[in-house]
């Protein structure tokens, strides 16, 4: 199976010139992670919730000022809608990422996450078991 067969084509972005709060308000009416940051067509990076807590909120940082690209995360992993699913669980694992745009030549065509790769390819969900609990150099503690 390959990624174009289980990735999702309605990828939510936000341009890197919006607030932080702007990005959270989109990430919570569709009630998902992250967006993907777009510029003019081009890809510039990604936001996360992750981002927001451990860049503005735990900094105090006031989210109706700060601008997504101060805290996007820049360099963005990205796949391939030719690469075979298990190619993408592959990369999540070894970069502890949950997330993969999917960009065909230059273009932004959807996104992959671990959810789509467990509910896809459920041979796969002790690799995804993986990435869920472990951190990286770290082992998975029961709290």
């Amino acid at each position: 199976m390959l990624v174009r067969d289980i990735m999702n084509k309605d990828v939510k972005t936000i341009e890197p010139d919006e607030t932080v709060q702007e990005a959270a308000a989109v990430m919570s009416k569709f009630s998902i992670g992250s967006l993907i940051v777009i510029k003019d067509g081009s890809l510039q990076g990604i936001i996360t919730e992750r981002d927001i807590m451990s860049k503005v909120v735990s900094k105090t940082l006031d989210a109706s000022k700060t601008l997504v690209s101060k805290i996007m995360t820049k360099s963005v992993i990205m796949i391939s809608p030719e690469r075979d699913v298990d190619d993408a669980a592959e990369v999540m694992v070894e970069k502890s990422i949950k997330k993969l745009p999917v960009i065909k030549g230059d273009k932004l065509i959807g996104i992959v996450t671990s959810m789509d790769i467990v509910v896809a390819q459920p041979k796969l969900m002790e690799q995804m078991a993986a990435l869920f609990l472990m951190t990286k150099g770290k082992k998975a503690v029961a709290g």
